[in-house]
């Protein structure tokens, strides 16, 4: 029996068996957001030093990536055994400490985990069993991965937002989202209509209002979604931007010089968006159908 016909025929295992998979990869998120940028980092120093022809590291040290070495305590080394790295459970099991020296576990980890295991549900259940719920779990995966590193270190990498628009525009193939036409128009679109509003901005300021990384992921949103959608998008990130913002300034003091990460915002709207758009074609439709005046 195909695997989706039996989903179907079991909606709640399919739904239980996405809020497990979400609890996983978002373990391996945590392990992704935490590294890669510091990959990115050591990458860009050894390039600088080739570049400007000064000693570079021995590179028969250790390599650091995804793999090695294996997550420990940052304060005592103490490796991290496989049942202390059972999602969420773990957490709640050493009350938020680590076994060998107490120090205490960010919280960001578990929540990270929880957040990724709900969107998973949402999608499951919105998509239900087929191509589409896999492809729909795949980017938002991106949209968390991405907005948590831009919240840390203000960059978008381009080995996650090239890969990820590659792949919409090779589903837009199948139809999975929208068509080819619309993709590599929303793939075009996406990129030049953030990056003309960065460049009248500096023109006009003298100031960078926002990264290419921006401008890659609208991009991306729209070879996934088609350009017909990113009118919505970017009016929707600019409210929850305005929002967000807002908020942290009047609530948290937060300093208005100190530049507000954009990427987030793009990656909620592109999310509701993936999650809503049916609902928001229908309702486009009913409201030019209104009579005017």
């Amino acid at each position: 029996m195909d695997i989706f016909a039996y989903f179907e025929q079991h909606p709640a295992l399919f739904l239980t068996y996405a809020g497990i998979l979400g609890l996983l990869v978002g373990s391996f998120l945590n392990v992704l957001i935490l590294r890669l940028p510091v990959m990115l980092e050591h990458q860009w120093q050894h390039d600088c030093k080739v570049l400007l022809g000064e000693e570079v590291a021995d590179e028969s040290s250790p390599p650091f990536n995804l793999i090695h070495p294996r997550s420990h305590c940052p304060q005592c080394k103490h490796q991290i055994s496989a049942w202390e790295n059972i999602p969420v459970f773990s957490y709640l099991f050493l009350r938020g400490r680590c076994s060998a020296c107490g120090t205490r576990i960010p919280s960001r980890y578990p929540l990270t985990e929880i957040l990724t295991a709900c969107l998973s549900l949402i999608v499951a259940w919105q998509f239900g069993p087929g191509w589409q719920a896999l492809a729909a779990l795949a980017l938002t995966w991106t949209f968390i991965t991405l907005s948590i590193i831009d919240i840390d270190h203000q960059i978008l990498p381009d080995s996650i937002t090239l890969p990820m628009l590659w792949l919409g525009l090779f589903l837009s193939l199948f139809g999975i989202f929208t068509d080819s036409h619309a993709a590599i128009v929303g793939g075009l679109i996406g990129y030049l209509s953030l990056w003309s509003i960065f460049h009248l901005f500096r023109l006009l300021t003298g100031k960078e209002g926002m990264g290419y990384g921006d401008f890659k992921l609208l991009a991306l949103i729209g070879a996934w979604l088609g350009w017909q959608h990113l009118l919505t998008v970017i009016l929707l990130s600019s409210l929850v931007g305005a929002i967000i913002g807002t908020g942290m300034i009047l609530l948290r003091g937060h300093d208005r010089s100190i530049p507000i990460p954009f990427g987030p915002y793009l990656a909620i709207a592109g999310w509701v968006t993936l999650i809503t758009r049916d609902e928001l074609v229908q309702f486009y439709r009913y409201w030019l159908s209104l009579p005017q005046g």
